[in-house]
C-alpha cells in the first residue's frame, strides 16, 4: 500500500512518502521543515498566524509530492502543538479542507504508542532488552518501554525544545544559570512521569527525533546530513554533554554554521539536548541509539491493513 503521513509537530512539519506490507516501510520521499507552529502557544494558549501559514506552505510543497506518487492512503496527525492550542481544531479542520488529508490531533498515548511502533518496526522482535523509546519533541517528550516489540509503559510528558526554549533560554549565548534551570525542570517532570521501578528496569534507549538525529551528526560530523549515517548510530552519555556544552558556548548565528546541524534547528538545539541528557541520567542510561525511524513509520504501518 502506498501512504502519504504527514507530522504537523510543534518545531517542524514533515512528509514521509512510503510503500508498507508486512510490517516493512519502503521509504519513497522523506522530507522536513522547521515550521515552529507552537512559538508562542505555552504563553498564549493559541497558534500564532505567522506560525500557522508557515506549515501550510510547507503542506503545499509535500502537496505535490503526494499527489505525483499516486498515494493511496493520504494522512495527517498533530501533536503537543494543536492538541494544546484553543485555536487547534479550527486549524486541524483547515488542514483536512485544504489539503484533502485524513488529519487527526493524537492524544499523548496514541503519540507515544505510535513512536514506539515506528522506532522497534526494524529491530528483533526476539531481543529482550529492556528499552526505552524517546521522542524529545517541541511541545511535549514521549517515554516509552517495552521489550520484544510490545510495550509495558508508556507516557507523554510537557517537556518540549520550544516550549522549554522559551520559558528558559532567554539570552544569547544562554547563561548557565539559565540552562541549569531548565535541566532541573524536566529532570522534574521526567522522574514525576515515570515510576522509579520503570526507570530503573531499562537497559537501553533508542532516540528518535529532531534533537538526537542532530547531536548523532554531529557526533560524526556528517555535513551534508545522510541518514543512512545517523541510523542506528550510538552516542555516549559523555559526548552528548560536550556537543551541549559545546553548543551552548556559541551564539546563534554559530551555532546555525554547525556541521551536522540544519540551521533551523540550531534556536532549540540547545534545550534538546539538555532534555536528552535528563532522560538519559533519569533512567540511568550512559549512551543512546539514534534512529530515523519514528512516528511517521508507526502511523504508515498502523495504516497499513496487514500490520
Amino acid at each position: 500500500m502506498r501512504v502519504a503521513v504527514v507530522d504537523i509537530g510543534t518545531n517542524s512539519t514533515r512528509l514521509l512518502v512510503a510503500d508498507t506490507g508486512g510490517g516493512g516501510v519502503e521509504e519513497l520521499d522523506r522530507r522536513s521543515t522547521v515550521t515552529r507552529l507552537g512559538e508562542g502557544v505555552d504563553a498564549s494558549g493559541r497558534l500564532g498566524e505567522a506560525p500557522q501559514q508557515r506549515v501550510l506552505a510547507a503542506l503545499e510543497e509535500y502537496a505535490e509530492s503526494i499527489e505525483s506518487h499516486g498515494c493511496e492512503h493520504r494522512l495527517a496527525v498533530m501533536t503537543s502543538a494543536v492538541r494544546d492550542a484553543d485555536n487547534g481544531a479550527r486549524f486541524a479542520a483547515t488542514v483536512r479542507d485544504r489539503f484533502g488529508l485524513d488529519a487527526r490531533t493524537l492524544s499523548g498515548d496514541d503519540e507515544a504508542r505510535l513512536t514506539y511502533v515506528g522506532a522497534t518496526a526494524a529491530r528483533d522482535r526476539g531481543d529482550a532488552t529492556p528499552l526505552l523509546v524517546v521522542d524529545v519533541g517541541g511541545g511535549s517528550t514521549e517515554l516509552v518501554t517495552g521489550a520484544r516489540g510490545a510495550m509495558d509503559f508508556h507516557i507523554s510528558t510537557q517537556a518540549g525544545v520550544v516550549r522549554h526554549t522559551e520559558r528558559h533560554l532567554h539570552t544569547d549565548p544562554p547563561a548557565r544559570e539559565e540552562m541549569e534551570a531548565l535541566a532541573r525542570d524536566v529532570r522534574a517532570v521526567f522522574e514525576a512521569a515515570v515510576p522509579p521501578e520503570v526507570r530503573a528496569r531499562v537497559r537501553a534507549a533508542v532516540a528518535v527525533a529532531g534533537t538526537a538525529t542532530s547531536v548523532a551528526a554531529i557526533d560524526a560530523g556528517i555535513e551534508p546530513y545522510d541518514p543512512t549515517r545517523v541510523e542506528g548510530r550510538v552516542v555516549q552519555a559523555s559526548r552528548l554533554a560536550e556537543i551541549s556544552g559545546r553548543l551552548a558556548a556559541l551564539p546563534l548565528e554559530e551555532r546555525r554554521a554547525v556541521p551536522g546541524l540544519h540551521p533551523d534547528r540550531a534556536p532549540t538545539i540547545i534545550a534538546g539536548t539538555i532534555l536528552l541528557a535528563q532522560v538519559l541520567e533519569a533512567f540511568g542510561l550512559e549512551q543512546f541509539e539514534a534512529s530515523e525511524r519514528d512516528i511517521l513509520w508507526g502511523v504508515a504501518i498502523d495504516a497499513t491493513p496487514e500490520s
